[in-house]
């Protein structure tokens, strides 16, 4: 629209005979017509040549890595900001070209502006050229990714050592005197409104728990949420009589489509198909396999030294007021590991990767439910090393998984001793 104004009040202004704005377009008014008719059809050619580049970068995104990574490239700013200055050329010049009359002089200043915005095109997508070249590989995407999940990580889990945060476990919930709220939608779960379910809570002396952490589906007419009345202290839960179920549900938004912005776990998926993706027989690249693991375990290490589970959120008066689940430690090691180790089950690089993964856990590790899950993931990963692997292979894998346990006991030194091109590289 910006464009198709601009050029129906340029178009207007035509410059008298032999003033300057005049002598800047020396031609008549066939020559702009011929001028722009090219621009116009350029910007054309370089529009389809963008939506083909674009449809293709999918289409490669979404067989060979993941398709949930389409949703970054749907909003793509630089895709879009090209596709925006071809299509206002295109609009500008043609709507110039319809004010040219051989009766009238040539509108000097709208057929500079079209000029310039012709070499702006191609400037557009030289620089888009570049920048898909550089999203399209494996690298960028898990990089992108990995800095996504991290700063979910660290918006929504709160610190290790934060005092603020009380466990669910230490309040005592019946649950059969619970009230049940129903979710009146359906979708994942993209973002829960602590803030809201608090001040709702509050307002009604009551304690709300979603049963739906970000990132799970939830069906119109299931459970939600369960509601307990505190009016006279969190000993003393009793059924909440007026249940807000249009607060508590519109306190939670769901969509068709897990995003980014509390669900830490989304990542984890999204590289773990990449890795997955890699191992199938079509591509068969474990080295991209190993570095989508590289990339989880620095996303674990992150989570470690957060509190993970359900938390519980309190009001102004330090009551508590909201209970949000969410995914421990165990759930992450097996989203992080157990489809990858079945289809990586006769490639020992991948597995090895798996179990460096581990050990860089386990040294950061402090809390001994966390250990035991790290040692039950390492049990789980040398299990499941094919009996027909070599033995010079499987040597290397059963050799991390002891060095696993080393750091477990806390002996970080023996743990990394051996050699740091078996260890820290593919």
């Amino acid at each position: 629209m910006a464009a198709f104004a601009a050029a129906l009040l340029l178009a207007r202004v035509r410059p008298a005979p032999g003033s300057i704005g005049a002598a800047l377009w020396p031609g008549d008014v066939a020559s702009a017509a011929t001028a722009l008719q090219a621009v116009a059809t350029t910007s054309v050619t370089v529009t389809t040549l963008t939506f083909s580049l674009t449809v293709v970068t999918l289409q490669l995104a979404s067989q060979q890595f993941s398709p949930r990574l389409l949703r970054r490239y749907a909003r793509d700013s630089a895709t879009k900001t090209v596709l925006t200055v071809l299509t206002s050329t295109f609009v500008f010049t043609i709507t110039t070209l319809s004010f040219l009359d051989t009766k009238n002089r040539v509108p000097t200043p709208a057929l500079l502006i079209a000029m310039v915005l012709g070499v702006a095109s191609m400037a557009a997508v030289l620089a888009f050229l570049t920048h898909i070249v550089r999203e399209v590989r494996v690298d960028s995407m898990m990089q992108a990714v990995h800095d996504e999940t991290a700063t979910a990580i660290g918006m929504f889990y709160p610190d290790g050592d934060d005092p603020r945060p009380r466990s669910p476990d230490e309040l005592e919930l019946d649950e059969a005197a619970g009230t049940t709220v129903y979710a009146t939608g359906s979708g994942f779960v993209r973002l829960v409104d602590v803030p809201a379910l608090v001040e709702c809570a509050r307002r009604r002396s009551a304690l709300v728990r979603l049963n739906a952490r970000p990132g799970d589906l939830v069906v119109a007419r299931s459970p939600l949420a369960t509601v307990w009345t505190t009016a006279h202290g969190a000993e003393s839960l009793e059924p909440e009589p007026d249940v807000p179920a249009a607060a508590i549900n519109a306190a939670v938004t769901l969509g068709y489509e897990r995003t980014l912005d509390q669900d830490a776990a989304f990542g984890f998926r999204q590289l773990q198909d990449i890795a997955v993706k890699a191992m199938s027989p079509g591509i068969n690249d474990p080295v991209t396999a190993a570095t989508a693991v590289g990339h989880m375990a620095d996303l674990l290490v992150r989570l470690a030294g957060r509190r993970l589970g359900p938390t519980v959120h309190l009001d102004h008066d330090g009551e508590p007021r909201a209970i949000v689940p969410d995914r421990d430690m165990r759930y992450y090691l097996d989203l992080a590991c157990d489809q990858l180790k079945r289809f990586a089950a006769e490639e020992p690089t991948v597995l090895a990767a798996l179990l460096r993964m581990l050990r860089d856990l386990a040294v950061v590790v402090h809390d001994r439910e966390h250990a035991g899950e790290v040692h039950r993931a390492a049990d789980a990963v040398q299990a499941a090393l094919s009996p027909t692997v070599s033995q010079a292979d499987a040597e290397q894998v059963h050799d991390l998984h002891r060095r696993v346990r080393i750091a477990l006991a806390g002996d970080c030194t023996r743990a990394y001793a051996d050699r740091s091109g078996e260890t820290r590289s593919v």
